[in-house]
Protein backbone atom coordinates (compact mmCIF):
# COMPACT_ATOMS: atom_id res chain seq x y z
CA UNK A 1 0.00 0.00 0.00
CA UNK A 2 2.83 2.78 0.61
CA UNK A 3 4.43 1.73 -2.68
CA UNK A 4 1.45 2.36 -4.52
CA UNK A 5 0.93 5.76 -2.84
CA UNK A 6 4.41 6.72 -3.53
CA UNK A 7 3.94 5.66 -7.13
CA UNK A 8 0.61 8.00 -6.91
CA UNK A 9 2.40 10.90 -5.57
CA UNK A 10 4.90 10.55 -8.44
CA UNK A 11 2.87 10.05 -10.97
CA UNK A 12 0.51 13.54 -9.72
CA UNK A 13 3.78 15.24 -9.13
CA UNK A 14 5.34 14.75 -12.92
CA UNK A 15 1.67 15.46 -14.15
CA UNK A 16 1.07 18.54 -12.65
CA UNK A 17 4.43 19.73 -13.73
CA UNK A 18 3.70 18.67 -17.49
CA UNK A 19 0.46 20.75 -16.96
CA UNK A 20 2.28 23.58 -15.87
CA UNK A 21 2.83 26.58 -18.05
CA UNK A 22 6.38 27.83 -18.44
CA UNK A 23 7.86 31.60 -18.70
CA UNK A 24 8.98 30.62 -21.50
CA UNK A 25 6.07 29.73 -23.10
CA UNK A 26 3.96 32.20 -21.82
CA UNK A 27 6.01 34.85 -24.09
CA UNK A 28 5.98 32.31 -26.93
CA UNK A 29 2.78 32.50 -26.93
CA UNK A 30 1.86 36.00 -26.81
CA UNK A 31 4.26 36.67 -29.24
CA UNK A 32 2.40 34.85 -31.54
CA UNK A 33 -0.96 36.79 -30.69
CA UNK A 34 -0.66 39.90 -28.76
CA UNK A 35 -1.85 42.92 -30.68
CA UNK A 36 1.52 44.96 -29.76
CA UNK A 37 3.91 42.83 -31.36
CA UNK A 38 1.80 42.71 -34.66
CA UNK A 39 1.69 46.20 -34.76
CA UNK A 40 5.19 46.32 -34.24
CA UNK A 41 5.48 43.80 -37.09
CA UNK A 42 3.38 45.93 -39.53
CA UNK A 43 5.77 49.13 -38.88
CA UNK A 44 8.83 46.94 -39.92
CA UNK A 45 7.18 45.87 -43.10
CA UNK A 46 6.40 49.52 -43.90
CA UNK A 47 10.23 50.33 -43.18
CA UNK A 48 10.85 47.42 -45.60
CA UNK A 49 8.72 48.56 -48.35
CA UNK A 50 9.67 52.20 -47.95
CA UNK A 51 13.41 51.08 -48.59
CA UNK A 52 12.58 48.84 -51.74
CA UNK A 53 10.90 52.31 -52.60
CA UNK A 54 14.05 54.12 -52.13
CA UNK A 55 16.05 51.32 -54.13
CA UNK A 56 14.11 51.61 -57.04
CA UNK A 57 14.72 55.79 -58.17
CA UNK A 58 17.61 54.01 -59.67
CA UNK A 59 15.80 51.90 -61.84
CA UNK A 60 14.26 52.73 -65.22
CA UNK A 61 11.22 54.18 -65.29
CA UNK A 62 8.61 53.69 -68.36
CA UNK A 63 5.76 56.24 -69.33
CA UNK A 64 3.44 55.70 -71.89
CA UNK A 65 0.99 57.74 -73.10
CA UNK A 66 -1.92 58.01 -75.77
CA UNK A 67 -4.42 60.46 -77.28
CA UNK A 68 -6.99 61.42 -79.62
CA UNK A 69 -7.26 65.14 -81.29
CA UNK A 70 -9.52 66.62 -83.64
CA UNK A 71 -9.78 70.04 -85.11
CA UNK A 72 -12.40 71.58 -86.45
CA UNK A 73 -10.39 72.33 -89.57
CA UNK A 74 -6.88 70.58 -90.90
CA UNK A 75 -4.28 72.61 -89.28
CA UNK A 76 -2.34 74.41 -92.44
CA UNK A 77 0.71 76.74 -93.38
CA UNK A 78 0.47 79.56 -96.07
CA UNK A 79 3.04 80.88 -98.25
CA UNK A 80 3.45 83.18 -101.35
CA UNK A 81 4.42 81.72 -104.19
CA UNK A 82 5.42 83.76 -107.39
CA UNK A 83 2.83 86.82 -105.62
CA UNK A 84 0.26 84.32 -105.21
CA UNK A 85 -1.05 82.79 -101.36
CA UNK A 86 -0.90 79.18 -101.36
CA UNK A 87 -2.41 77.42 -98.33
CA UNK A 88 -0.51 73.82 -97.11
CA UNK A 89 -2.68 71.36 -94.93
CA UNK A 90 0.18 70.38 -92.21
CA UNK A 91 -1.89 67.74 -90.26
CA UNK A 92 -5.15 65.73 -90.63
CA UNK A 93 -8.24 66.90 -88.78
CA UNK A 94 -8.48 63.84 -86.79
CA UNK A 95 -5.53 62.11 -85.61
CA UNK A 96 -4.20 59.84 -83.09
CA UNK A 97 -0.39 59.96 -80.84
CA UNK A 98 0.97 57.47 -78.61
CA UNK A 99 4.07 57.62 -76.87
CA UNK A 100 6.45 55.50 -75.41
CA UNK A 101 9.21 57.07 -72.76
CA UNK A 102 11.59 55.38 -71.09
CA UNK A 103 14.03 57.44 -68.21
CA UNK A 104 16.75 56.56 -65.73
CA UNK A 105 19.74 58.48 -64.04
CA UNK A 106 22.44 58.56 -64.34
CA UNK A 107 24.01 61.02 -61.72
CA UNK A 108 22.21 62.12 -58.81
CA UNK A 109 25.05 63.70 -56.62
CA UNK A 110 24.11 61.65 -54.24
CA UNK A 111 20.65 62.24 -53.66
CA UNK A 112 19.39 58.58 -54.70
CA UNK A 113 22.36 56.94 -52.80
CA UNK A 114 21.65 59.48 -49.19
CA UNK A 115 17.80 58.34 -49.68
CA UNK A 116 18.62 54.21 -49.69
CA UNK A 117 20.96 55.07 -46.87
CA UNK A 118 18.07 56.97 -44.89
CA UNK A 119 15.65 54.75 -45.68
CA UNK A 120 18.17 51.55 -44.91
CA UNK A 121 19.10 53.09 -41.54
CA UNK A 122 15.23 53.85 -40.71
CA UNK A 123 14.47 50.01 -41.48
CA UNK A 124 16.97 48.94 -38.51
CA UNK A 125 15.49 51.78 -36.33
CA UNK A 126 11.72 49.83 -36.84
CA UNK A 127 13.38 46.58 -36.47
CA UNK A 128 14.85 47.42 -32.85
CA UNK A 129 12.20 49.08 -31.96
CA UNK A 130 10.27 45.76 -32.84
CA UNK A 131 12.75 44.16 -30.43
CA UNK A 132 11.84 46.84 -27.65
CA UNK A 133 8.07 46.17 -27.98
CA UNK A 134 8.77 42.05 -27.64
CA UNK A 135 11.22 42.72 -24.60
CA UNK A 136 8.56 45.37 -22.98
CA UNK A 137 5.84 42.60 -23.54
CA UNK A 138 8.30 39.90 -22.26
CA UNK A 139 8.44 41.84 -19.11
CA UNK A 140 5.35 42.50 -18.47
CA UNK A 141 4.19 38.56 -18.89
CA UNK A 142 6.76 38.43 -16.64
CA UNK A 143 5.48 40.77 -14.27
CA UNK A 144 1.88 38.77 -14.01
CA UNK A 145 3.51 35.25 -14.09
CA UNK A 146 5.23 36.38 -10.87
CA UNK A 147 2.29 38.28 -9.50
CA UNK A 148 -0.23 34.98 -9.96
CA UNK A 149 3.06 32.58 -8.27
CA UNK A 150 3.03 35.35 -5.60
CA UNK A 151 -0.54 35.51 -4.73
CA UNK A 152 -0.79 31.92 -4.75
CA UNK A 153 1.92 31.53 -2.65
CA UNK A 154 0.35 34.24 0.01
CA UNK A 155 -2.87 32.39 -0.02
CA UNK A 156 -1.46 29.38 0.85
CA UNK A 157 -0.09 30.95 3.79
CA UNK A 158 -3.23 32.65 5.28
CA UNK A 159 -4.88 29.04 4.68
CA UNK A 160 -2.13 27.80 6.98
CA UNK A 161 -2.77 30.92 9.29
CA UNK A 162 -7.00 30.08 9.32
CA UNK A 163 -6.03 26.53 9.88
CA UNK A 164 -4.23 26.80 12.59
CA UNK A 165 -6.26 29.77 14.27
CA UNK A 166 -9.65 27.29 13.95
CA UNK A 167 -7.10 24.77 15.87
CA UNK A 168 -6.41 26.97 18.20
CA UNK A 169 -9.65 28.02 18.56
CA UNK A 170 -10.97 24.49 19.14
CA UNK A 171 -8.44 24.07 22.23
CA UNK A 172 -9.59 27.55 23.80
CA UNK A 173 -13.37 25.67 23.37
CA UNK A 174 -11.94 22.88 25.38
CA UNK A 175 -10.17 24.74 28.10
CA UNK A 176 -13.62 26.72 28.70
CA UNK A 177 -15.42 23.66 28.62
CA UNK A 178 -13.23 22.18 31.41
CA UNK A 179 -13.39 25.75 32.95
CA UNK A 180 -9.66 26.74 32.83
CA UNK A 181 -10.36 29.70 30.62
CA UNK A 182 -12.96 32.52 30.16
CA UNK A 183 -15.39 33.33 27.96
CA UNK A 184 -14.03 36.03 26.63
CA UNK A 185 -11.33 33.88 25.16
CA UNK A 186 -13.35 31.84 23.13
CA UNK A 187 -14.73 35.15 21.77
CA UNK A 188 -10.88 36.57 20.95
CA UNK A 189 -10.35 33.26 19.36
CA UNK A 190 -13.51 33.49 17.33
CA UNK A 191 -12.34 36.96 16.23
CA UNK A 192 -9.04 35.70 14.58
CA UNK A 193 -10.41 33.31 13.01
CA UNK A 194 -12.95 35.79 10.97
CA UNK A 195 -10.50 37.98 10.42
CA UNK A 196 -8.20 34.92 9.30
CA UNK A 197 -10.97 33.54 6.81
CA UNK A 198 -11.14 37.66 5.26
CA UNK A 199 -7.68 38.01 4.67
CA UNK A 200 -8.36 34.38 2.48
CA UNK A 201 -11.58 36.08 1.13
CA UNK A 202 -9.02 39.11 -0.05
CA UNK A 203 -6.01 37.15 -1.05
CA UNK A 204 -8.16 34.74 -2.95
CA UNK A 205 -10.03 37.82 -5.16
CA UNK A 206 -5.99 39.32 -5.24
CA UNK A 207 -5.37 35.65 -7.12
CA UNK A 208 -7.89 35.48 -9.34
CA UNK A 209 -6.82 39.65 -10.39
CA UNK A 210 -3.48 38.36 -11.43
CA UNK A 211 -4.82 35.48 -13.41
CA UNK A 212 -7.31 37.53 -15.32
CA UNK A 213 -4.35 40.07 -15.81
CA UNK A 214 -2.10 37.39 -16.85
CA UNK A 215 -4.52 36.03 -19.29
CA UNK A 216 -5.43 38.68 -20.84
CA UNK A 217 -1.85 39.64 -22.04
CA UNK A 218 -1.79 36.35 -23.74
CA UNK A 219 -5.01 36.93 -25.44
CA UNK A 220 -7.12 34.18 -23.41
CA UNK A 221 -10.42 34.33 -22.01
CA UNK A 222 -9.78 36.03 -18.81
CA UNK A 223 -11.36 33.22 -16.62
CA UNK A 224 -9.00 30.71 -18.40
CA UNK A 225 -7.62 28.33 -15.60
CA UNK A 226 -4.30 29.52 -14.68
CA UNK A 227 -1.31 26.85 -13.62
CA UNK A 228 2.14 27.73 -13.58
CA UNK A 229 5.57 26.45 -13.18
CA UNK A 230 8.13 27.74 -10.66
CA UNK A 231 10.82 28.03 -13.13
CA UNK A 232 12.62 30.96 -13.22
CA UNK A 233 15.93 32.16 -15.23
CA UNK A 234 19.19 32.23 -13.20
CA UNK A 235 20.75 35.53 -11.47
CA UNK A 236 23.61 36.81 -13.46
CA UNK A 237 26.96 36.55 -12.17
CA UNK A 238 28.86 39.24 -13.46
CA UNK A 239 29.73 42.22 -11.85
CA UNK A 240 27.89 45.38 -11.66
CA UNK A 241 30.87 47.05 -14.28
CA UNK A 242 30.52 44.12 -16.74
CA UNK A 243 26.50 44.06 -16.80
CA UNK A 244 26.41 47.89 -17.02
CA UNK A 245 28.73 47.69 -19.89
CA UNK A 246 26.98 44.38 -21.28
CA UNK A 247 23.83 46.92 -21.18
CA UNK A 248 25.02 49.88 -23.26
CA UNK A 249 26.20 47.52 -26.02
CA UNK A 250 23.32 45.59 -26.59
CA UNK A 251 20.35 47.67 -25.51
CA UNK A 252 17.96 47.91 -28.52
CA UNK A 253 16.37 51.60 -27.53
CA UNK A 254 20.15 52.21 -28.12
CA UNK A 255 20.14 51.12 -31.76
CA UNK A 256 17.00 52.57 -32.39
CA UNK A 257 18.09 56.39 -31.35
CA UNK A 258 21.53 55.48 -33.50
CA UNK A 259 19.73 54.36 -36.60
CA UNK A 260 17.23 57.30 -35.92
CA UNK A 261 20.34 59.39 -35.70
CA UNK A 262 22.44 57.94 -39.16
CA UNK A 263 19.12 58.24 -41.44
CA UNK A 264 18.53 61.96 -40.42
CA UNK A 265 22.01 62.75 -41.21
CA UNK A 266 20.96 60.59 -45.09
CA UNK A 267 18.19 62.81 -45.20
CA UNK A 268 20.42 66.24 -44.39
CA UNK A 269 22.77 65.03 -47.58
CA UNK A 270 19.72 63.90 -50.35
CA UNK A 271 18.27 67.51 -49.63
CA UNK A 272 21.92 69.29 -50.07
CA UNK A 273 22.08 67.04 -52.77
CA UNK A 274 18.76 68.46 -54.55
CA UNK A 275 21.19 71.60 -55.62
CA UNK A 276 23.39 69.43 -57.44
CA UNK A 277 23.36 68.85 -61.05
CA UNK A 278 20.73 66.01 -61.58
CA UNK A 279 22.23 64.12 -64.74
CA UNK A 280 19.32 61.42 -66.60
CA UNK A 281 19.18 59.42 -70.10
CA UNK A 282 15.64 59.44 -71.70
CA UNK A 283 14.87 57.42 -74.37
CA UNK A 284 11.47 56.30 -76.58
CA UNK A 285 9.63 56.31 -79.44
CA UNK A 286 6.49 58.68 -80.60
CA UNK A 287 3.66 58.28 -83.13
CA UNK A 288 2.05 61.03 -84.73
CA UNK A 289 -1.08 59.72 -87.00
CA UNK A 290 -0.53 62.26 -89.97
CA UNK A 291 -0.77 61.26 -93.40
CA UNK A 292 1.00 64.76 -94.78
CA UNK A 293 3.86 63.82 -92.20
CA UNK A 294 7.21 61.96 -93.88
CA UNK A 295 7.39 59.71 -90.68
CA UNK A 296 4.23 59.46 -88.18
CA UNK A 297 7.08 57.69 -85.91
CA UNK A 298 10.17 58.70 -84.73
CA UNK A 299 12.79 57.25 -82.13
CA UNK A 300 14.01 59.26 -80.23
CA UNK A 301 17.17 59.88 -77.38
CA UNK A 302 18.74 62.28 -75.09
CA UNK A 303 20.38 63.40 -71.98
CA UNK A 304 19.35 66.11 -69.53
CA UNK A 305 21.12 67.78 -66.78
CA UNK A 306 18.57 69.68 -64.22
CA UNK A 307 20.69 71.95 -61.88
CA UNK A 308 19.12 73.93 -59.10
CA UNK A 309 21.24 76.45 -58.07
CA UNK A 310 18.96 78.11 -55.66
CA UNK A 311 15.67 77.90 -53.71
CA UNK A 312 14.73 79.24 -50.34
CA UNK A 313 13.73 76.02 -48.88
CA UNK A 314 16.62 73.66 -48.72
CA UNK A 315 19.14 74.94 -46.25
CA UNK A 316 16.43 75.76 -43.77
CA UNK A 317 14.92 71.14 -44.56
CA UNK A 318 18.75 70.71 -44.10
CA UNK A 319 19.47 72.35 -40.80
CA UNK A 320 15.58 71.38 -39.45
CA UNK A 321 16.99 67.96 -40.15
CA UNK A 322 20.76 68.60 -38.31
CA UNK A 323 18.49 69.87 -35.25
CA UNK A 324 16.62 66.70 -35.06
CA UNK A 325 19.72 64.99 -35.09
CA UNK A 326 21.32 66.80 -32.03
CA UNK A 327 18.23 66.17 -30.21
CA UNK A 328 18.22 62.63 -30.34
CA UNK A 329 21.94 62.83 -29.54
CA UNK A 330 20.75 64.54 -26.50
CA UNK A 331 17.76 61.61 -25.77
CA UNK A 332 20.44 58.98 -26.45
CA UNK A 333 22.91 60.27 -23.42
CA UNK A 334 20.11 60.75 -21.41
CA UNK A 335 18.52 56.88 -22.10
CA UNK A 336 22.72 55.67 -21.22
CA UNK A 337 22.34 57.42 -17.90
CA UNK A 338 18.95 55.91 -17.15
CA UNK A 339 20.26 52.36 -18.73
CA UNK A 340 23.06 52.72 -15.84
CA UNK A 341 20.87 53.86 -13.25
CA UNK A 342 18.48 50.36 -14.01
CA UNK A 343 21.30 48.25 -13.92
CA UNK A 344 22.68 49.60 -10.67
CA UNK A 345 18.94 49.61 -9.28
CA UNK A 346 18.44 46.13 -10.12
CA UNK A 347 21.77 44.93 -9.07
CA UNK A 348 21.20 45.79 -5.77
CA UNK A 349 17.68 45.11 -5.53
CA UNK A 350 18.88 41.45 -6.35
CA UNK A 351 21.52 41.35 -3.54
CA UNK A 352 18.74 42.80 -0.87
CA UNK A 353 16.59 40.15 -1.99
CA UNK A 354 18.70 37.62 -1.30
CA UNK A 355 20.05 38.79 1.91
CA UNK A 356 16.09 38.67 2.96
CA UNK A 357 15.65 35.34 1.77
CA UNK A 358 18.32 33.75 4.06
CA UNK A 359 16.77 36.04 6.94
CA UNK A 360 13.63 34.73 6.19
CA UNK A 361 14.71 31.44 6.79
CA UNK A 362 16.24 31.76 9.93
CA UNK A 363 12.63 33.86 11.19
CA UNK A 364 10.68 30.67 9.95
CA UNK A 365 12.63 28.27 11.76
CA UNK A 366 12.49 30.31 14.94
CA UNK A 367 8.82 31.32 14.87
CA UNK A 368 7.57 27.58 14.10
CA UNK A 369 9.53 26.90 17.08
CA UNK A 370 8.51 29.67 19.06
CA UNK A 371 4.98 28.66 17.81
CA UNK A 372 5.26 25.12 19.02
CA UNK A 373 6.19 25.99 22.18
CA UNK A 374 3.39 28.46 22.93
CA UNK A 375 1.14 25.75 21.59
CA UNK A 376 2.12 23.22 24.70
CA UNK A 377 2.76 25.84 27.18
CA UNK A 378 -0.68 27.14 26.21
CA UNK A 379 -2.03 23.32 26.72
CA UNK A 380 -0.26 23.15 30.11
CA UNK A 381 -2.28 26.36 31.07
CA UNK A 382 1.37 28.30 31.26
CA UNK A 383 0.85 30.52 28.02
CA UNK A 384 -2.01 33.01 27.75
CA UNK A 385 -4.65 33.23 24.48
CA UNK A 386 -2.46 36.59 23.92
CA UNK A 387 0.58 34.74 23.54
CA UNK A 388 -0.39 31.69 21.21
CA UNK A 389 -2.34 34.22 18.51
CA UNK A 390 0.93 36.49 18.62
CA UNK A 391 3.48 33.16 17.69
CA UNK A 392 1.15 32.07 15.25
CA UNK A 393 1.33 35.91 13.54
CA UNK A 394 5.54 35.79 13.96
CA UNK A 395 5.06 32.56 11.64
CA UNK A 396 2.56 33.75 9.32
CA UNK A 397 4.65 37.16 8.91
CA UNK A 398 7.58 35.20 8.82
CA UNK A 399 6.37 32.86 5.92
CA UNK A 400 5.19 35.96 4.10
CA UNK A 401 8.49 37.71 4.30
CA UNK A 402 10.13 34.27 2.81
CA UNK A 403 7.56 34.42 -0.27
CA UNK A 404 8.04 38.01 -0.58
CA UNK A 405 11.56 37.91 -0.80
CA UNK A 406 11.97 34.63 -3.37
CA UNK A 407 9.76 36.05 -5.57
CA UNK A 408 10.88 39.55 -5.53
CA UNK A 409 14.29 38.22 -6.45
CA UNK A 410 12.90 36.39 -9.63
CA UNK A 411 11.23 39.61 -10.39
CA UNK A 412 14.65 41.18 -9.69
CA UNK A 413 16.63 38.84 -12.16
CA UNK A 414 14.11 39.47 -14.35
CA UNK A 415 14.52 43.13 -14.68
CA UNK A 416 18.33 43.02 -14.53
CA UNK A 417 17.85 40.75 -17.81
CA UNK A 418 15.69 43.13 -19.19
CA UNK A 419 17.94 45.98 -18.25
CA UNK A 420 20.55 44.03 -20.28
CA UNK A 421 18.38 43.64 -23.10
CA UNK A 422 18.61 40.00 -23.10
CA UNK A 423 15.09 38.55 -21.72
Amino acid sequence: MTQFNASLLLYLFFTLNAQAETLEEAWAVALNSNHQIKTAEANTQVSQENLLAAQGQMLPQLNLRSGYTQYNESPSAKTTIEGQTVNFTTQQASSVNAQAMASIPLFSSGKITHNIQAAQANLSATQANETVTELDLKMLIADAYIAVLREESLLEVVQQHLASLVAHAHDVQNQFEQGIVARNEILAANVEVLNAKQAVTYTATQLDNAKARYNQLLTRPLTQPVQLAKQFPPLPKENIETLTANALKNRPELLVITQQIDSLQAQKESVKADLLPQVSANGGYNYQQNRYQAHEGLWVANVGVEWRAFDGTTSHKSDSLTHQALALQEKKETLQEQIQLQIRQAWLESQETQQRIIVAEHAISQANENSKVMNDRYQQGLATHTDVIHAEDLRTTSNQNWHQATYDLALATLHLQRALGNL
